[in-house]
């Protein structure tokens, strides 16, 4: 039989079943409760309400567990390249070597994009927010290919779309980056893989030959992986909640980037060289502000260390710390502001205070450390997260597609005025 939960309200009794998931997770199944009692749940920002089930990503925060389709991410990060983790999270299993072929091939020959939205592009003001641009961009791009706004298309007219988002994604990227500091565009060349292409076009300029640094292009795929999904965070679920209206797939996407640009989601990269900076224009040394973050009084708190889910350690920072160090130690950089990066890494890792509370530096930590080393403008931080977060947002839109799940339409516990008489402007 079944396991089953009682709820009692009004002195009746209600049988509510239990779902578990393949890693043993449980949830309560309320999806009928007010349809038999009247009563819907209140949980503000939805942190114990699964909204869906998936097959996509596995997330365990007390024991610093992170899985693509089962796949730890340790193995994929140090064997893998980026797309083929982006072929395993939208189609489910690691692409034959023929799958990845056409799958890159069919990428390869998308990355251009319409001359038509250089337009949009130069349109936009030099000091336009990147993120601004690339959402906008990716609702535009949607009006060259109508045939997208068909939710009834096949298989293969859906697929030419992932493969079309995957390709421009980066392109679009790069060329807000070079709108953000005032270089010429430089288009996509068919001789350099994903990552060495887009390396390309955010840091040559077409009257120069430049050839990608390797380990900067094994940086850059090391941190797309790591950000590829993350289960239903902010943007993954506002992606399926703007998708279950069969909105088309740019639209979806666009969405998630909008989401992921809040300081409270994608920009905590961002906020840590913030921080960074102020503590070096503070003059006042490391410890002081290390002995701030002790304070319970005081508001200030260290970015990039710990993380909402994460409990115990962020498994992706472990991975993403040697790609960092190998950077700086290839660039030879002085920056003093990296320089109190690691300081504070150093006193992090090794005071009982941090350790003890699970406040180690996390996987934004070291992003923002990589692209600062890489000199990429501090707005740039969270489209170099939408850039990786894409195939995530991709499969989470397809699943939910595949699985003709309902428009998403919340409830709510309204706490307004009761009704109430209009009066005349002159009478009140």
């Amino acid at each position: 039989m079944s396991e089953t939960v009682q709820v009692i309200i009004d002195k009746k009794t209600y049988e509510l079943p239990v779902v578990e998931g393949s890693e043993n997770e449980k949830a309560i199944d309320i999806s009928k409760l007010r349809a038999q009692t009247g009563y819907i749940t209140l949980d503000t920002g939805y942190k114990n309400t699964g909204a869906t089930t998936s097959g996509i990503t596995f997330l365990d925060g007390e024991k610093g567990i992170l899985r693509y389709r089962g796949y730890p991410i340790e193995q994929l990060a140090e064997k893998a390249d980026f797309l083929e983790v982006a072929y395993l999270l939208i189609y489910g299993e690691l692409p034959s070597k023929n799958e990845y072929s056409d799958f890159k091939n069919n990428i390869t020959n998308h990355t251009l994009i319409h001359e038509d939205m250089r337009v949009f592009l130069e349109a936009y003001p030099t000091k336009a927010h990147p993120m601004g641009i690339l959402a906008a961009s990716l609702s535009t791009i949607s009006t060259f290919y109508p045939e997208a706004q068909n939710p009834n298309r096949p298989k293969e007219a859906i697929d030419l779309t992932i493969h079309r988002l995957l390709a421009k994604v980066p392109t679009l990227a790069a060329w807000a980056y070079k709108n953000a500091v005032g270089q010429p565009v430089v288009y996509p060349k068919n001789k350099y893989d994903y990552c060495e292409n887009f390396v390309n076009m955010m840091f040559s300029l077409p009257a120069y030959e430049y050839s990608p640094d390797p380990v900067v292009v094994n940086a850059l795929n090391k941190l797309l992986i790591l950000h590829a999904d993350h289960e239903q965070n902010c943007s993954a679920s506002t992606v399926r909640i703007v998708g279950s209206s069969q909105a088309n797939l740019y639209a979806s996407v666009s969405s998630g980037v909008s989401a992921l640009w809040g300081p409270l989601h994608g920009g905590a990269n961002q906020a840590v060289i913030e921080m960074l900076e102020k503590i070096m224009n503070d003059g006042g040394g490391l410890m002081k502000w290390i002995n701030k973050a002790k304070d319970k009084q005081d508001p200030f708190r260290l970015m990039g260390f710990g993380h909402r889910v994460y409990k115990n350690f962020d498994p992706r920072a472990k991975i993403i710390k040697k790609a960092a160090d190998d950077v700086l130690n290839k660039m030879g950089i002085v920056d003093p502001v990296l320089e109190i990066a690691k300081e504070l890494e150093e006193v992090a890792l090794n005071d009982d205070y941090f350790k003890s509370r699970g406040l180690y530096p996390n996987v934004d930590f070291y992003s923002g450390i990589i692209y600062r080393a890489l000199d990429i403008p501090t707005e740039m931080f969270t489209v170099m997260f939408a850039l990786g977060r894409l195939p995530g947002w991709i499969a989470q839109w397809k699943e939910m597609s595949e699985e003709n799940q309902p428009i998403g339409r919340p409830r709510q516990v309204y706490t307004g005025a009761k009704e109430r008489d209009y009066l005349d402007i002159n009478k009140r």
